[in-house]
């Protein structure tokens, strides 16, 4: 039997280079490069300056790219020794990209080592790897919301190349990204399940309109990095097929399961700044002759944080072992639940440090907003809280069935008068000895 809650010394120690690094030489950089896109835009020479050499160094450390398995490229760490990682990474909004794992790269770089060819992995994957360029996911659709079975995105073939034609919604550091991954239908005459493709698509492809960049919140009018883009008969060669023809939903699913846990485990690390933060406030902040720390209100928003957190952290790494012990599929639920949890523990703990704060906990003088409005984001991004308790509920009621008969199996004179017949014999002896 195996049952362990602890880290092994030697990855320890990484943890803790890795947590005094973040702290010390990337934490600073959120606070003078901070507009929307700015860990993307590795065009930026201010920004490429500044990662430039802190990646160096986690590259001699032997932490760089840590998402991929030795035989596809990576350092094989696993997802629980990621999620152990992205715990503190999700400190910064620039500590990703400088350890090579930033989103939507690291899923594209999963899908690519896993399906690309060789070609494909020489042109799009080693560059990626190796921090050279960005990439994007580009699925969803502006009239699908989130059923990817109403995608109307074309890839029709032509000779030797695929024309792409539709409108792609919330393709996000599309502007940064040196090429696209996209989804599309290439046979509308089968279930979207066996009909839809993925294909490479370089950003300099003549034909592709990026119409909007949203942004989040209230960041301005076109800052923003999430796209809306349309796909005007642009042209790739055959070769630029990713896997076989209908195998998109596959190759989604490969994708996005490990992605959930790295985002969930960047979470606990806001959440855990959030709960810090309210920590420091409630013993530093007085009001009518009393610590904050002293209120009993204030202390049950302490005490209902730490449980949450602690919860949240360990079923994220539960399910990072999971997938570990198998595989993505085989832990469905629990990412399904993992994706739920993740946008309700932001709401709450980071809420709750925000009240504490009072009126400076509102302003753009502390973190606590920006990371509040990351709650409504991570309820909808990788699908929306509902559709992964649909999945929840299916997949927990396959365990179960349906009572026989009018009663349910826990109706209890049912189950006496059954308990009486099996254990009539000793019942018949006691009475006699009465």
């Amino acid at each position: 039997m195996a049952w362990d809650f602890s880290t092994e010394p030697e990855f320890q120690a990484q943890l803790n280079w890795i947590d005094k690094f973040v702290r010390e030489e990337i934490e600073p950089i959120d606070l003078v490069i901070h507009y929307p896109g700015a860990p993307y835009d590795v065009e930026n020479k201010k920004a490429r300056d500044l990662i430039k050499p802190l990646q160096e160094k986690v590259k001699e450390r032997g932490l760089w790219a840590c998402h991929l398995g030795h035989d596809l490229g990576g350092l094989g760490f696993g997802q629980l020794k990621l999620a152990l990682m992205n715990e503190i990474l999700g400190r910064s909004q620039w500590a990703p990209i400088v350890f090579g794992c930033q989103a939507p790269d690291s899923g594209n770089a999963e899908i690519l080592a896993h399906y690309g060819t060789e070609a494909q992995k020489k042109r799009f994957l080693q560059p990626l790897l190796d921090g050279e360029i960005v990439s994007c996911y580009s699925m969803t659709e502006p009239h699908a919301g989130a059923d990817p079975t109403m995608f109307t995105t074309r890839a029709v073939l032509d000779g030797d190349e695929w024309v792409l034609s539709g409108e792609k919604w919330f393709s996000s550091n599309a502007r940064y990204a040196a090429f696209l991954i996209v989804m599309a239908v290439t046979d509308p005459d089968v279930s979207p399940y066996q009909g839809m493709s993925m294909f490479l698509v370089p950003t300099d492809t003549p034909g592709i309109e990026i119409l909007r960049n949203v942004g989040i919140g209230n960041e301005a009018p076109g800052e923003g990095a999430h796209a809306w883009i349309r796909y005007n008969d642009v042209r790739v060669p055959k070769d630029h097929l990713l896997g076989k023809p209908g195998s998109a939903f596959d190759i989604a699913q490969t994708r996005l399961g490990g992605g959930r846990v790295h985002h969930a485990m960047r979470t606990v690390g806001v959440c855990q700044r959030a709960f810090d933060m309210m920590c420091e406030r409630a013993l530093s902040r007085t009001t009518k002759g009393e610590r904050l720390a002293e209120k009993q209100f204030v202390q049950g928003d302490i005490a209902d944080s730490w449980i949450e957190l602690q919860q949240f952290r360990l079923m994220v790494l539960h399910t990072a072992w999971l997938i570990d012990q198998s595989d993505s599929k085989r832990a469905r639920t629990q990412i399904a639940a993992v994706k739920v949890l993740t946008p309700k523990i932001i709401q709450d703990i980071v809420f709750r440090s925000l009240h504490v704060h009072g009126a400076i906990g509102v302003s753009n003088e502390l973190p606590l907003i920006g990371m509040w409005t990351m709650a409504p984001l991570y309820g909808i991004v990788d699908g929306p809280t509902e559709v992964h308790k649909v999945t929840i509920a299916k997949r927990v009621l396959r365990e179960y069935k349906a009572a026989d008969g009018l009663f349910p199996s826990s109706h209890l004179p049912t189950r006496e008068a059954a308990a009486r017949e099996k254990l009539a014999r000793y019942l018949d002896l006691e009475v006699g000895n009465l």
